[in-house]
């Protein structure tokens, strides 16, 4: 069973800023697929399971952009 869940991102402007972002989501344990769009400044993240927000938001703060929210 996997898991897709949409996070709302702010501070993206450009490619770099989705390179960053994909590159710290996938590398979360049990991420499988990360597809980022710069224009809706969201992330849609497939996951064996529910990833814990906490690890989610670290990932997004160590790219240098901000979880602002959460699509279920």
């Amino acid at each position: 069973m996997s898991v897709r869940t949409t996070y709302q991102i702010s501070g993206m402007t450009c490619g770099h800023c989705v390179n960053a972002v994909t590159t710290e989501l996938t590398a979360l344990p049990g991420v499988r697929d990360v597809q980022v769009d710069l224009a809706a400044g969201t992330a849609a993240v497939t996951s064996d399971s529910v990833l814990p927000i906490d690890e989610v938001r670290n990932a997004v703060d160590e790219a240098g952009y901000e979880l602002a929210g959460i699509d279920a």
